[in-house]
């Protein structure tokens, strides 16, 4: 069972927007935007560089997605949740056409990056004005 709120669920679903993922090692935290794929209370990412490499050595991520309209917010979701790289390259490759789709790229663009799942533990969310349907 998903322990993101179907509202927010409805909003991670709704249009292609970057999301800003937040890793941490050694305390030192790092915060990058990445597309992403959600469904079924997990986030599917693909990635690469020091993204990854934080999150083998910390697996505990965050995630915030804000859709804005000229400049003023309309909603916002934020994800707390613990990641596993998916080390698969049939994984990667079929998770990669997935998100690739969502934001018009190409099946195969960014074949370097690794597939990483996450599995969230928490959601919060807020809606800014009565007209999002």
């Amino acid at each position: 069972m998903s322990t993101v709120p179907p509202e927010a669920e409805r909003l991670l679903e709704r249009e292609p927007l970057m999301a800003h993922l937040g890793t941490c090692v050694e305390g030192r935290p790092h915060v990058a935007p990445v597309w992403y794929r959600y469904a079924d209370g997990v986030v599917e990412i693909v990635t690469t560089g020091r993204k990854l490499a934080n999150i083998r050595q910390n697996p505990r991520v965050s995630l915030s997605i804000q859709h804005d309209e000229a400049g003023q917010a309309r909603w916002m979701v934020s994800l707390l949740g613990t990641a596993t790289v998916i080390d698969d390259e049939a994984e990667t490759a079929a998770a990669r056409r997935r998100i690739n789709e969502k934001y018009g790229a190409g099946p195969d663009a960014y074949a370097e990056n690794t597939l990483v799942r996450i599995e969230i533990g928490s959601a919060t969310y807020r809606t800014y004005d009565d007209e999002i349907e």
